[in-house]
């Protein structure tokens, strides 16, 4: 396959096809960070956020299931390959959810609904992506560098590869038999649609794709290709760099996936006949959200991950950031959202 297509190309392809169905379960399935946690502290349900658990058991079964066929090196992933700072996990969680709370979506739910034709997330989208490129590589980053150093452990900082030096047990059956555990208490926790399963399902499955397809070309190819999977903070940025200056840069997978998700968007919501534009009216709304979209791709960088890097990705392969960087993420949102309900109190 090599022969007839340059690695950018492929890898941004596997990004894109993983990101077209992210975005069609945003859509068609209404699968949302910020909507589950909403319905579980505010709306008295748990289906959403069961989803959610549903997409993170479906991921972390075909991951190291992948892993146990031998078409994955855990290790080799992002996650996996590289320290962690437990600090730098949760201040940037919870920034990042407060600042989700704030701009009203996650990145990966702002890409969703500019795909439907929202231009309010479209402003979300580019604060955010730029926000998180001055973070990553820009006036933020030698402070965020001194600031979340990660340790120098040598130790893939990984819940089943942890588990495994002490049982002796092999990570890859230990991470298999999590996710079915984790399976079998949600879908036995009671009743839920069969569409918002099969939709979560389909969440998991995108983020086993991408680091499948990562580490076949990394594995064959002969650049330096990251074996990744999907997040929506520096990528959003990456995308709107290449945007600009594509002569003299290369695709990657984050931008495959970034234009993934709102091809998929875009499709889902003509199938639900739900494309419509939309402007934001109240400029102090829209004060708001650039403020939170600033927070959040500052907070996703700092965390490296946002919901779905982390809530997903990092889970999939049991990184410890990854369930540490979610529970700050949920609870940054909740403070958000306090605030915000409280605030609209006083204003009756």
């Amino acid at each position: 396959m090599l022969d007839h297509i340059s690695e950018p190309l492929l890898i941004a392809v596997i990004g894109f096809g993983g990101g077209m169905l992210l975005g069609l379960a945003a859509r068609l399935g209404r699968f949302c960070t910020l909507g589950a946690i909403e319905d579980l502290l505010y709306g008295g349900n748990s289906d959403r956020a069961r989803m959610w658990g549903v997409a993170i058991g479906v991921a972390i079964v075909l991951t190291f299931g992948l892993a146990l066929a031998g078409f994955l090196d855990l290790r080799t992933t992002l996650y996996l390959s590289q320290g962690w700072s437990p600090l730098a996990s949760i201040v940037g969680g919870l920034v990042f959810g407060y600042g989700m709370a704030l701009a009203g979506n996650c990145g990966y739910g702002a890409l969703a609904r500019l795909g439907g034709g929202d231009l309010r997330s479209f402003v979300i989208v580019l604060v955010m992506g730029v926000s998180a490129y001055a973070t990553l590589n820009g006036p933020l980053a030698a402070l965020r560098v001194v600031l979340f150093q990660p340790d120098g452990s040598t130790t893939p900082p990984g819940i089943a590869h942890l588990t495994a030096d002490l049982s002796g047990l092999s990570p890859e059956f230990i991470g298999v038999a999590v996710g079915l555990v984790l399976l079998a208490l949600l879908i036995g926790s009671g009743p839920v649609r069969l569409s918002r399963f099969l939709w979560a399902a389909v969440v998991g499955l995108a983020v086993a794709s991408g680091w499948a397809g990562t580490y076949w070309v990394a594995s064959h190819g002969f650049a330096d290709t990251p074996v990744m999977s999907h997040t929506f903070s520096a990528p959003v940025g990456q995308t709107i760099l290449y945007t600009m200056t594509s002569s003299g840069n290369h695709l990657t997978f984050g931008i495959g996936s970034v234009t993934g998700v709102l091809a998929g968007a875009f499709l889902g919501s003509l199938l639900r006949r739900q494309f419509r534009w939309e402007a934001c009216e109240d400029p102090r709304e829209l004060r708001r959200q650039i403020l939170g979209a600033g927070l959040m791709g500052v907070g996703a960088v700092v965390a490296v991950g946002c919901s779905i890097g982390q809530g997903l990705s990092a889970f999939s392969v049991l990184a410890l950031s990854g369930p540490v960087t979610l529970a700050a993420i949920v609870a940054g949102a909740a403070l958000g959202l306090r605030q915000l309900i409280v605030g609209f109190r006083h204003l009756v």
